[in-house]
């Protein structure tokens, strides 16, 4: 468990920009991804606003008949898997690493919601002699590593996490430990979602989930604020390459950060409400901290998981001043999710991939929306601006319905 692993590679796509840089810079100006729902007809819905990928070409990173065999989700991995490669560097064909020991690890919470959903609609219409031949491999969570593993020629390990809104930390935690095992040298791994579609919304809606601010959609997620009334549904996918420091310094690979610690936790409470006082996520928390060998104090800025929902937001805070003591109140802290959107099993991939930039960028992008702090709220949760400076070290975390929590830790490469 002793070997290093670095991330070399990150790739985005979210409501916010359809790669890394645009993604970042959006992130760094404020800019909220969330407007009306275009995907759908939104008439009779509760809510009738999510985060969207507009714009979003899977032609760009595979064939149109390839693409048509895909749903969504998986589009979105690979897009952001091959975005990941490039810039680290990784070409599994040019015999700098061994092809057998690159895993792929990517999550998706709710898999191939769209196929799935379109397809039960040819059936009932059409009957069933007109179903998608392709419907099951579309479907199937564990087709966005699948197809990356085919198309890239990845042929270690191949695993999807399916863990709600933790499964795309949890995939990148479980591809560390494989490393830091020496099981492979190398990983891709993150979480992917593509849910924005009528059986989606009308779910979350009828759980009390989501939020109805619909006159008001760049407001209406807003992490932390005593106004907030859920969250708002987001699409997107964040891929990391990340490979032990061996394979990194043999390639020439260069490093954007380090990934030192990974913890995580069940609630064993509650399908959807997190345990009192964030008792599981503090632990993951915990654990992320004693995995990477760190103080409270190292930690300089945390992406919280901050959903926009009354309780989450609430419980997380007690969770972070449970850990993280007289520290809490020096740590800038955001939810990148005000701009774009909860990305439910993407979520993890998206966030570990903005803390590795505030990380490798020096700077902490803020939480816009907070007009009216929650006093049960009171950290510092850098509101509305960006903040410039070092990073030294970044947490990121997630948590799920089932009781799921995740931490994972980011730290500059000395």
């Amino acid at each position: 468990m002793s070997r290093k692993v670095y991330v070399t590679g990150v790739g985005l796509i979210t409501p916010v920009g359809l790669d890394t840089k645009s993604t970042w810079k959006s992130l760094l100006q404020g800019k909220s991804g969330i407007a009306p729902i275009q995907a759908f007809d939104t008439e009779g819905f509760a809510t009738t606003i999510a985060g969207e990928a507009h714009g979003f070409d899977p032609t760009a990173y595979v064939d149109r008949k390839q693409a048509r065999r895909l749903d969504r989700f998986a589009q979105l991995a690979v897009g952001a898997a091959a975005q990941a490669m490039e810039q680290a560097g990784l070409d599994l064909t040019d015999g700098s690493v061994n092809p057998d020991r690159v895993g792929c690890v990517v999550g998706s919470g709710i898999g191939g919601i769209l196929t799935l959903s379109e397809q039960w609609s040819v059936l009932r219409e059409k009957g069933p002699d007109r179903v998608n031949p392709f419907l099951v491999p579309m479907m199937l969570a564990d087709m966005a590593p699948g197809q990356i593993s085919i198309l890239y020629g990845a042929k270690g390990p191949n695993y999807c996490a399916v863990t709600a809104c933790a499964s795309g930390a949890d995939s990148i935690g479980i591809a560390a430990a494989m490393i830091r095992r020496g099981e492979v040298d190398a990983a891709i791994a993150g979480g992917t979602e593509a849910p924005v579609c009528p059986i989606a919304v009308a779910g979350f809606n009828a759980c009390m989930a989501l939020s109805k601010r619909n006159d008001d959609p760049q407001g209406a997620s807003r992490p932390f604020d005593a106004e907030r009334d859920g969250f708002v549904m987001g699409e997107g996918a964040g891929v990391l390459v990340i490979e032990s420091e061996e394979s990194a310094v043999r390639r020439g690979a260069a490093p954007l950060a380090e990934l030192a610690g990974y913890g995580a936790s069940s609630d064993a409470y509650h399908v959807t409400q997190p345990s009192p006082g964030g008792e599981g996520g503090a632990r993951a928390m915990a654990l992320a901290l004693q995995d990477a060998g760190m103080e409270p104090g190292g930690v300089s800025y945390i992406n919280a998981h901050g959903t926009s929902t009354p309780m989450n937001d609430r419980l997380e805070t007690e969770a972070v001043k449970a850990v993280f003591g007289g520290e809490a109140r020096k740590i800038k802290i955001s939810s990148t999710k005000s701009m774009t959107g909860h990305l439910l099993g993407a979520a993890g991939g998206v966030e570990a991939a903005v803390s590795v930039l505030a990380v490798s960028e020096r700077a902490i992008p803020p939480t816009i929306n907070l007009e009216n702090p929650d006093p049960d709220c009171d950290l510092d949760y850098t509101p509305h601006h960006a903040q410039k400076g070092v990073v030294n070290a970044a947490m990121s975390n997630n948590l799920g319905f089932g009781g799921h929590n995740a931490s994972l830790i980011f730290r500059r490469v000395a």
